[in-house]
């Protein structure tokens, strides 16, 4: 009966820790991925939004033809779709708890086969659930650090030389950014090397909206339409990893708070332009089989901050390239 209930509670684990996490349901998969075309592999630059530095690519197809790989800031590429995805998850994005998970699932299936039981060490159950703590402390300690490492890193990065420090895009008042936010037109700034007009943020705007809502209605035509082909791929196979384990996303009633101009360019006929965007918006997980909530609350507000790329052809529509999370 003991061993029975330690490999049970091995198995529970296992899929801990293969899980992705719940949390990252919302469209993008709280991942990094997309393309910015010859800029995918350099970080944008930072805003008043998005002041930290942007996290390299956890899913991309754009080919890597620039040196720095495993440099900081500089994306990874990513095996194709169907693949397993050797970032994603919260395990695998975070090499200490992937490492200590590891361990201490080796050690407790080896002393399983050698016959003494599962993590025969630690004395039952108890010594079991006590390690699990202590490393789980140690873990949250570990992480926590380095979030305040980044922090002060990003808080002593530099204005850009010879131009307007980050974020001069966004709408600014003497007292602060204006209250309901969105995206507006600003002076142009060195990391603008093309004009945009109201209209653009204004689109920029909608699409966030029109993302979300195809996202939640799993219209993948729509998805299609208004991403690239590949942004269209990864949120097919998103929506049906939430299916394959019962469980459906619905972001609705999505708010842009404030939002700010990264970068735009050229690139032959097409134009690029990275966009940092903090929205408000009602993010649920539920149950397919009941509609029960698996995580989130249907009444109260979530906010995030996250960099979005488009690209369109000269003189025709923006459709999205890219979704990218903030450092």
């Amino acid at each position: 009966m003991r061993r029975t209930a330690s490999f049970l509670t091995a198995i529970a684990a296992i899929a801990l820790a293969l899980a992705p996490a719940l949390a990252d349901a919302r469209p993008g998969g709280g991942s990094s991925s997309g393309s910015r075309g010859s800029r995918t592999y350099s970080a944008p630059p930072p805003t008043n939004t998005a002041p930290g530095q942007a996290r390299s690519f956890d899913r991309t197809t754009a080919p890597q033809t620039q040196p720095g790989v495993g440099q900081p800031g500089v994306a990874q590429p990513r095996p194709p779709i169907g693949q397993p995805n050797p970032a994603g998850g919260f395990f695998s994005r975070n090499p200490l708890m992937a490492g200590m998970m590891g361990g201490l699932l080796g050690a407790g299936l080896f002393g399983l086969l050698a016959g003494h039981g599962l993590f025969g060490g630690l004395h039952g159950m108890a010594g079991m659930f006590g390690l699990l703590l202590q490393i789980g402390l140690i873990a949250l300690l570990a992480f926590l650090a380095i979030r305040l490492f980044r922090g002060m890193r990003g808080a002593q990065r530099p204005a850009l030389a010879g131009g307007l420090p980050p974020g001069a895009l966004a709408r600014d008042m003497p007292g602060g950014p204006v209250a309901g936010g969105g995206l507006a037109r600003g002076a142009a700034r060195p990391a603008a090397e093309f004009p945009l007009e109201a209209t653009d943020f204004q689109a920029f705007e909608g699409l966030l909206k029109q993302v979300n809502e195809a996202w939640s209605r799993q219209d993948l035509g729509t998805l299609r339409r208004i991403a690239t082909p590949e942004m269209a791929d990864y949120f097919a196979q998103d929506l049906s990893d939430l299916a394959a384990r019962g469980w459906t996303n619905e972001t609705r009633d999505v708010r842009l708070e404030q939002g700010d101009l990264s970068e735009s360019w050229r690139e032959g006929a097409r134009d690029w332009a990275t966009v940092a965007m903090r929205f408000s918006m009602i993010d649920v997980t539920r149950r397919l089989s009941d509609g029960a909530v698996m995580e989130g609350d249907p009444q109260r507000r979530t906010e995030t901050a996250e960099l979005w790329t488009f690209v369109r052809p000269q003189g025709g529509q923006w459709i999205l390239s890219a979704i990218q999370q903030t450092g």
